[in-house]
């Protein structure tokens, strides 16, 4: 048994409730990477933070645009992340050193407020 697997397992045999080992939820495909490559390719400014496999999820990439649009994809492993960087020619981070960048913070802040005074006008609306 690998160091880690302990953490994919549910009972003292490993096996879930319906007998069969318990893994990741979905692994990172082609589709993924592609999605990752034309969002670095249709904006300006992206970097890629690697973010860690989990019990629930392969290791996953977040692509930051200058703007602080963002997007996740499993990528499979951070060697995997790191190749498809440097074929997008975009910097890539390990999110645990250096954590997430300010513009997508504010992105998110921005994206919250604008669903928050959607709802409002709905509401009114409604009224």
């Amino acid at each position: 048994m690998g160091l880690f697997n302990w953490f994919r397992r549910t009972g003292s045999s490993g096996l879930g409730a319906d007998g069969r080992r318990q893994v990741l939820d979905r692994e990172g495909g082609p589709a993924d990477l592609e999605h990752l490559r034309a969002f670095a390719g249709s904006r300006t400014g992206v970097e890629f933070f690697v973010e860690p496999e989990t019990t629930a999820t392969d290791t996953t990439v977040v692509a930051v645009a200058k703007d602080g649009e963002w997007t996740r994809r499993r990528v499979g492993t951070p060697r995997a992340a790191e190749r498809l960087a440097r074929r997008c020619k975009v910097p890539v981070y390990d999110v645990q050193v250096t954590g997430y960048p300010q513009a997508m913070r504010d992105w998110n802040a921005r994206a919250k407020a604008d669903r928050e005074r959607l709802a409002a006008w709905e509401r009114e609306i409604d009224d």
